[in-house]
């Protein structure tokens, strides 16, 4: 895991990308807590952090989305399911935090995290992919500005709340991406 603080560590305009610290606990906490849209979607436990932290490896990634001006946290971006070899593909998931929902800070974020995820440099992959319930109409739109392109349905996907809730499929390739360095092909 060496220089993972320093992969992670990526300035934009408005926000910047991180990987989580131990002190970041009580901030993300509040920033989960006062953030109570999200919990339909992802119900996340505002005492999570330390547990993601332990979690970091070559198969799972968190960056913390923080607000340039402020310093706060503004969100909180995860890349699950890291598969290496033929596949190069990874699952992300996100979530925007008020007060700044609704501001771009999420799209600026997003493009940040994607640019490492392709990167050579960075984790190197060839694909993501985006799973949101049908009716979570602001991350479908966020997945969609970003040029993921709508590929399926899959019905009773994840148990969320008590059930077990369908969700549209959404994936972006290297290729895709602008900017993205040409795709490494596995060994």
């Amino acid at each position: 895991m060496a220089g993972v603080v320093d992969l992670y560590t990526v300035p934009g305009a408005r926000v910047g990308i991180r990987a989580p610290r131990e002190s970041d606990a009580a901030a993300s906490a509040a920033a989960i807590r006062r953030s109570d849209h999200i919990a339909r979607w992802n119900p996340s436990d505002p005492d999570d952090l330390p547990d993601l932290i332990r979690r970091q490896s070559d198969n799972f990634r968190t960056f913390l989305v923080v607000d340039l001006a402020d310093t706060a946290l503004a969100g909180r971006v995860n890349v699950s399911n890291i598969v290496r070899s033929r596949f190069c593909n990874a699952s992300l998931g996100y979530d925007a935090y008020k007060p700044y929902v609704g501001t771009g800070r999420m799209t600026e974020a997003l493009a940040l995290v994607i640019d490492r995820v392709f990167a050579p440099d960075g984790l190197g992959l060839h694909r993501l992919e985006i799973n949101v319930q049908p009716g979570n109409e602001s991350s479908i739109a966020l997945a969609r500005r970003m040029g993921f392109r709508h590929e399926g349905f899959t019905p009773r996907m994840l148990f969320i709340n008590d059930a077990w809730r369908d969700h549209e499929r959404f994936a972006l390739t290297a290729e895709e991406w602008p900017g993205a360095e040409k795709a490494i092909l596995p060994s």
